[in-house]
């Protein structure tokens, strides 16, 4: 049995769909999961308590974490570490893998230009600071040869068929569909590095079912060469035969839109991200896996095709 817990979301969708070239024996853990796949599992639990926790893991041979908390640092910090510490517990119990989907919050903001399994942990903001309590817990118990796990790292991302699907859908695609001006945060002069879902997706079920990639962390395939975020709108906005308007969100605007809009009101630490290059290094599982990521004009055609056509 593998199990997915937070099951719905974007990243677990496509790795419930890739799990099954490994196992048809897949276990769906969230409020209200639904079937991705007709051999899937559904149990219906509520992930914040123990018991329930407990119960999800039971059983599994391998277990993923892709829940999402809502975005925001007071969340993050009631639930997180707590519901970190359950698992934790429940894959010692029942002698289960982990393998814990995760960003890139924790990596000192000064190595962003050069992001590989090796950056420094230094996280610059809050959640950050959450994400990396996470991974510590983990390693610890790696290192006390008490927990076998890996962590799946992933940079920013974007895909085909889900509505929640990371900035630049939210900023670009769905706007441009709307007859709106796109936006960018920051500065739209910087690189800026993005995971493609299916590509997340298969990377991780393929790290969960291979033995000799856990007790280390993964950073999952994402194309090099990434665009500036000019060159994210002007690509996006051809590809869908609109005129490439966008506006910039600077440090200011997020701020006075932040009095007004909570998720702005979070975004204002993360900008750091967005005001000089962001680039993610995959070579590592690039290179174990013979993998080649999707190139982003391949992947922005392919959301297109299936979402806006």
């Amino acid at each position: 049995m593998q199990t997915i817990l937070g099951s719905g979301g974007t990243i677990a969708t496509e790795l419930a769909k890739s799990l099954v070239q490994f196992t048809k024996d897949i276990r769906l853990v969230s409020r209200n999961p639904k079937k991705v796949t007709p051999s899937d599992l559904t149990l219906p639990l509520d992930l914040t308590n123990p018991e329930d926790i407990d119960n999800a893991i039971a059983g599994s041979e391998v277990v993923y974490i892709t829940i999402g908390f809502d975005y925001s640092y007071k969340e993050w910090q009631a639930k997180w570490p707590s519901f970190m510490e359950h698992v934790i517990l429940g894959c010692k119990k029942y002698n289960s893998k982990l393998v814990f989907f995760d960003n890139v919050y924790m990596y000192d903001k000064e190595y962003l230009d050069s992001m590989n399994e090796e950056t420094p942990i230094n996280p610059p903001s809050k959640k950050g600071t959450v994400r990396a309590e996470l991974v510590q817990m983990i390693m610890d118990e790696v290192e006390a040869g008490t927990l076998t796990a890996l962590i799946a790292r992933c940079a920013d991302y974007y895909g085909p068929n889900i509505v929640r699907n990371g900035m630049v859908r939210e900023m670009i695609f769905k706007n441009f569909a709307a007859g709106k001006k796109a936006n960018w945060l920051a500065s739209d002069k910087f690189k800026h590095s993005i995971t493609y879902t299916p590509d997340a997706g298969k990377a991780t079920a393929m790290l969960g079912n291979t033995p000799d990639a856990f007790n280390q962390v993964w950073h999952l395939p994402t194309a090099s060469n990434p665009l500036t975020g000019k060159e994210w709108i002007e690509t996006i906005a051809k590809e869908m035969n609109v005129k490439p308007s966008y506006q910039i969100a600077t440090k200011f605007i997020v701020s006075i839109m932040g009095l007004f809009m909570p998720i702005m009101k979070e975004l204002k630490e993360m900008l750091y991200q967005y005001d000089r290059d962001y680039i993610f290094d995959s070579s590592k599982f690039e290179k174990r896996f013979n993998f080649t990521p999707t190139p982003y004009l391949q992947g922005i055609k392919e959301i297109i095709e299936s979402d806006y056509q």
